[in-house]
């Protein structure tokens, strides 16, 4: 019995063989452009595009369309715009800590470039809100009540943009972003002395108030580290300075409620089966009414 592949001669096959593999060709290359639609237009276009993304709020694609864009053009002002737009886009879809990335690679490539000043001040935005998007809304934690080294660091991003270039259009709001952190980092050590005049470590309370004093004075919280003084002194019975930071209360806050035996409060202790939040500030309600009179 003769099979049936046997009837097709040789150049049959030949063909059928190309044709199948003209057909697998074709196809792995509509799959890779369809990758990349933009493949080959021309670099105005592209970016375009993008920009139109990002005007519609649609971040996510803007970013995948600027790195196209940068990928297939790599140099010109065109891939520098992109560059600064690709971080942009990152920070509104609140990825930080690519934001940071990528603002970091343009200043190292391009570290004397016009917008050289926006960059830092992008990186301190960035800088304010990594690794705190989950927390505050999931468990409304207080910023003070984080690890504060990502702050700190956009402390140090708004000073390099009020220092370095105080005529810049964003000098004047990173001066207030800065005087914001500062009442960050104050309440932090707020915080600690509450610690410790709950434990009655009445010492430790007394060192963190006077550093908080020394260290960011004028702060939102320097009438409280006052009254933290007057607490810790009461209880280690040095009436002299108890009265002295009385005295200062008396003069500058006399509505505040640690003159009326009212303060510190402390929070509900069932707030301890979080296992995220540790203790919230004592010092939170004052906070706000202090903030108000600002």
């Amino acid at each position: 019995m003769i099979r049936r592949s046997s009837l097709l001669s040789a150049p049959v096959r030949t063909a059928a063989l190309m044709l199948v593999l003209a057909l697998v060709s074709t196809g792995c290359h509509r799959g890779a452009k369809g990758d990349n639609p933009e493949e080959g237009q021309p670099v105005e276009t592209i970016y375009d595009k993008s920009h139109g993304l990002m005007q519609k709020g649609n971040w996510s694609g803007a970013e995948a369309t600027f790195r196209r864009l940068i990928a297939q053009y790599p140099y010109g002002p065109y891939t520098e715009q992109a560059m600064i737009e690709t971080a942009y886009a990152q920070y509104k879809a609140g990825k930080h800590d690519d934001a940071v990335s990528s603002i970091d690679r343009f200043i190292r490539t391009y570290p004397t470039h016009r917008n050289i000043a926006y960059m830092y001040y992008l990186r301190g935005l960035a800088n304010s809100n990594r690794n705190t998007v989950f927390l505050r809304r999931v468990w409304s934690l207080d910023p003070s009540r984080r690890d504060l080294s990502t702050p700190r660091q956009a402390y140090a991003d708004f000073n390099i943009v009020v220092e370095r270039y105080p005529n810049s259009r964003y000098a004047a709001d990173a001066r207030s972003r800065m005087l914001e952190l500062r009442d960050v980092f104050a309440q932090h050590e707020l915080d600690n002395a509450l610690y410790y005049l709950r434990r009655e470590a009445y010492v430790s309370a007394a060192g963190r108030a006077n550093y908080l004093l020394d260290t960011y004075p004028q702060s939102a919280f320097q009438y409280d580290a006052v009254a933290a003084l007057g607490e810790a002194y009461t209880h280690l019975g040095n009436k002299t300075l108890a009265d002295d930071a009385r005295r200062v209360l008396e003069l500058n806050q006399p509505e505040h409620p640690w003159l009326q035996g009212n303060w510190p409060k402390y929070p509900w202790m069932i707030r301890k089966l979080n296992p995220f939040a540790g203790e919230k500030s004592a010092s939170t309600g004052q906070r706000n009414a202090t903030m108000n009179r600002r």
